[in-house]
């Protein structure tokens, strides 16, 4: 059997501000969407030119409570290109909530509090 993994779920309270956040923090854009004509809940997909793998975020219409994606420990990491301008950019978004400096690495929180490891390119396998 092959699997190819392709996309990752996370439940957003705010879609609009979360959109900003990936359009912003890592160029990710607007890939589908995908709803119900009552509006009632979206699913929208975002990606960009890097890599197939899509994040899903999904919103439901009338949620206020925050959603559990996980905490922490359950992350999406990024590789960039460039860590010194990616990290300037992050740190005037003040988007950071953790820095590994020994491990050359630091993550980043969206509006719903999911964590986003940040790694130079070529160092996936840390």
């Amino acid at each position: 059997m092959k699997a190819k993994m392709v996309h990752e779920c996370i439940h957003v309270l705010d879609l609009d501000a979360s959109l900003a956040f990936y359009e912003r923090a890592l160029g990710l854009t607007v890939q589908h969407r995908m709803g119900p004509d009552d509006g009632s809940w979206e699913n929208v997909f975002i990606g960009n030119d890097e890599a197939p793998f899509q994040l899903e975020l999904t919103w439901n219409r009338g949620r206020t409570e925050p959603y559990d994606n996980g905490g922490r420990d359950t992350h999406l990491a990024f590789e960039v290109d460039d860590m010194d301008a990616t990290r300037a950019l992050h740190e005037e978004m003040d988007c950071i909530c953790f820095v590994n400096e020994r491990m050359g690495i630091y993550f980043i929180q969206d509006p719903d509090g999911c964590w986003l490891e940040i790694l130079p390119a070529g160092e996936t396998t840390r």
